[in-house]
């Protein structure tokens, strides 16, 4: 089966200001938006250069879901608790994001995942974002 993931979608209050604060913080560029008149339903789909991509939408109505101070209570609540993007330097990503105003949720560190370090931040609006630098472990020279 030949299949990839496309984006990943994001459920937000202020669309304006999120889409603002994603395309300063990752350096996204807007690939278009759209409405949905009969529901009220506003979107934007925004890429990174590397391709990644992530829609953010917003309704009129709309009431906040679940908004985990953290991964392990995220992970009480079944559904989709967060999204994560791979940088080959963790910390100046971090740091980055902090200055663009990301919520600190967990400083970097090691990951369950061997050979893989991670951290967490929260958007504005306290959506849960996993940041992680993946250094492939040395394989093991054969002995004869």
């Amino acid at each position: 089966m030949d299949v990839r993931l496309d984006h990943v979608g994001v459920n937000v209050r202020d669309l304006a200001a999120q889409t603002a604060w994603y395309r300063r913080a990752f350096g996204l560029r807007s690939v278009f938006e759209f409405r949905l008149d009969g529901p009220g339903l506003g979107g934007v789909v925004l890429e990174h250069p590397l391709g990644w991509r992530i829609e953010l939408l917003a309704r009129p109505g709309s009431s906040p879901g679940l908004r985990a101070p953290d991964p392990l209570t995220a992970a009480l609540a079944e559904g989709y608790g967060h999204f994560a993007v791979t940088t080959p330097e963790l910390d100046p990503v971090y740091e980055e994001l902090l200055r663009h105003g990301a919520g600190v949720v967990l400083a970097p560190g090691p990951s369950p995942e061997p050979g893989v370090r991670m951290a967490w931040v929260s958007d504005p609006e306290g959506n849960l974002i996993e940041l992680m630098e993946k250094n492939p472990l040395p394989v093991a020279k054969e002995t004869e």
